[in-house]
């Protein structure tokens, strides 16, 4: 306890830690005198932007230490009913962080992971009340912006498309790394249908009064899960390195191809579909909000981010494995609790969606207006 009140993972960072502590943990870090010249909350909601829930807030330190102005990022991560109720819940994902962002290529860096004392003293490690993850401050604008511009003016451009290909040209790359670790496989797909991220924690999630996602629609979905991990669970040929958790606003783009991946979650190995549908999804997500169906703009980024991924890696099995996947990037994106603006006849399609991808025993890339 402290102060009389739970620690809990947002952790009131900027009311409850005095700024000495924070430059105390600092200056041991860096092994100089470190001066904290600014806080500032970063990844803030933007007009227009309709997710509305995060697993954490980012804030943007700013410190002067030897003369040179540094600037890193402070995360801890918040109690929620997503697989986050313990306080163990919430070290081990921000612990995994520490340990795997710096083994991602393009991915931000790490500094340090710490923790929040009883006396709201920061340390690198001891009696800990809460962690959380240190990073390297990185300019860029989210990839969703991108998105979000194409869905407001329906313009396309030449940079979009060099920007869908070198995305899926990176995930060919990482996913050319494999790994001899059948029990890996497994536990990847045990986690999409069972952790309180994924499949089951998402359906558990929705509202019980909810008007579309009704608990017959959602045991049904959470049915046919069950089914395909028994289908898939032995693919452990398939064990690739993975990001996790690759959508637009885990990816900072700057001056034109320009990138640094943000992020990257549940474990360093996986499933390269994971990956594949958490970014194809949300152009039919953007468009299914501009056309009601998958068309314009976003069907010509879906195919170029999908061709350009199939031509580098020939991965025509990918079609038996990702329909789990978009499932669970689809309860995600339906969930009132992440998109509590989005249209209901938007929710009801992409529910629709998750129902039908998951009766195809092989995905047809170009079958998503008929799954609608």
């Amino acid at each position: 306890m402290v102060g009389g009140s739970e620690v809990t993972g947002e952790i009131c960072v900027l009311n409850k830690i005095l700024t000495q502590n924070l430059e105390s943990y600092l200056s041991g870090l860096y092994g100089a005198p470190v001066q904290v010249r600014g806080i500032e909350e970063i990844g803030k909601k933007k007009p227009g932007d309709l997710k509305s829930f995060g697993y954490g807030k980012p804030y943007r330190i700013t410190f002067e230490s030897n003369g040179a102005v540094r600037m890193v990022v402070l995360e801890s991560m918040s109690e929620n009913s997503f697989g986050h109720d313990h306080f163990s819940d919430r070290a081990q994902v921000l612990l995994w962080s520490h340990s795997a962002f710096n083994r991602l290529p393009d991915h931000v860096h790490s500094v340090d992971v710490g923790a929040f004392a009883n006396d709201q003293k920061m340390i690198s490690a001891g009696d800990a009340e809460e962690f959380f993850l240190l990073t390297e401050f990185i300019e860029g604008k989210e990839y969703a912006d991108d998105l979000y511009h194409i869905a407001n003016t329906g313009e396309l451009t030449e940079l979009d498309l060099k920007r869908a290909v070198t995305l899926a040209t990176y995930l060919a790359r990482i996913h050319g790394t494999k790994q001899d670790a059948p029990q890996l496989y497994t536990r990847r797909i045990r986690d999409l249908v069972g952790h309180g991220e994924c499949i089951m924690g998402l359906i558990d999630n929705y509202p019980g009064s909810d008007p579309v996602a009704k608990p017959q629609l959602l045991q049904k979905v959470e049915q046919r899960c069950v089914d395909w991990r028994w289908r898939i669970k032995n693919r452990s040929h398939r064990l690739s390195q993975v990001h996790g958790d690759f959508h637009p606003w885990n990816v900072l783009f700057r001056d034109a191809v320009d990138y640094t991946v943000l992020d990257r979650s549940r474990g360093e190995w996986g499933e390269p579909a994971d990956d594949i549908s958490s970014m194809l999804i949300n152009y039919l997500f953007l468009s299914l909000q501009r056309e009601g169906i998958l068309s314009g703009p976003f069907a010509k980024l879906y195919r170029t981010f999908w061709r350009t991924y199939q031509e580098l890696t020939h991965d025509d099995e990918m079609m038996e494995v990702i329909q789990p996947f978009f499932a669970w990037r689809g309860l995600v994106l339906a969930n009132p609790v992440w998109y509590p603006t989005l249209p209901i006849d938007v929710r009801r399609k992409l529910l629709q969606f998750v129902e039908s991808v998951l009766v195809q025993d092989r995905f047809d890339p170009e079958s998503v207006n008929e799954l609608l």
